[in-house]
């Protein structure tokens, strides 16, 4: 099996990591993952950390394939749309993208003309879609729970996961976002546990918990298998879904859930702007 280069980016205010995977004998590159930077004070955004990818690709001359997301994430705001229009290649979801955009489209009243199909992104891949990035052979598991629309890529050796999972240290993702499900994830995560032992998994956050001494976003299906605090090789269905329900009752919402959302559903767009010229963001009050 043909291995990527991964390069990560580590942003320390979402605790967010991105990531460059480059196939070595094309040259072709994906970008999974990617984050907008977003002041919630001021209600600016810049692209520093977007940037950072963009001149790591051009200065290895690579051409960029594929923009992926993951899934809809709610802790910080997806690059997607201004990395296409520095470097073209094509926006990547899971095809269960309309049911998010859906729930989100109403908590925030959406405009008319906002699409719940996913049409925003270029294409949306369903479970088990086979693609390649150059001459590595990819594909697409859905892994649910999360979000309904969560999904996790393999590539060549690796497969890279968004928030299914997270380091064996730390466990596993929230489940009570609107449409999460504890036993969805279970399931998921079992899909992933069938990988070979040695597959490289590669995660979107670390949050460097009690004991560890530095942020690492790196492990093998192997070590979550045999070391995973929430979901080790023995641990059952139930006993996951009474630990993950009893966790997710004692977590706030992310920070930036509000904007984030807005911005993701539509592929890194601006919401339209209104008769000003400016572009808002609702705070939906008492509605998640």
């Amino acid at each position: 099996m043909k291995q990527a280069d991964v390069k990560g980016f580590f942003d320390a205010q979402t605790h967010t990591i991105s990531y460059v995977v480059s196939d070595p004998a094309s040259k072709a590159c994906a970008v999974v993952d990617s984050l907008l930077d977003y002041d919630a004070a001021s209600g600016r955004t810049s692209t520093d950390s977007a940037d950072a990818l963009i001149a790591y690709i051009q200065a290895h001359q690579f051409t960029l394939q594929w923009i992926i997301d993951t899934h809809i994430h709610a802790d910080h705001l997806t690059a997607a749309h201004y990395v296409k229009s520095q470097l073209g290649g094509q926006t990547v979801i899971g095809d269960h993208i309309g049911a998010v955009q859906q729930v989100f489209g109403e908590i925030f009243n959406a405009e008319a003309s906002f699409h719940t199909d996913g049409r925003q992104f270029d294409l949306v891949f369903s479970d088990q879609s086979a693609y390649h990035l150059g001459e590595i052979e990819c594909r697409v598991l859905h892994t649910p729970g999360h979000t309904p629309a969560c999904t996790s890529h393999v590539i060549g050796d690796a497969v890279f996961v968004g928030d299914t999972l997270f380091m064996p240290d730390f466990g596993t993702a929230r489940c009570d976002f609107p449409g999460g499900d504890a036993g969805q994830l279970y399931d998921s995560i079992q899909k992933l546990f069938a990988l070979d032992d040695a597959t490289r998994v590669f995660l979107c956050h670390d949050y460097l918990p009690p004991g560890r001494q530095s942020f690492a976003w790196e492990t093998t299906i192997g070590e979550q298998r045999q070391h995973n605090i929430h979901v080790a090789h023995n641990t059952s269905r139930e006993d996951f879904v009474a630990l993950r329900s009893q966790r997710d009752a004692q977590l706030a919402m992310p920070a930036l859930i509000l904007p984030s959302v807005q911005i993701n559903i539509r592929a890194g767009q601006m919401p339209p702007a209104e008769d000003n010229g400016t572009h808002y963001i609702k705070i939906p009050l008492n509605a998640i």
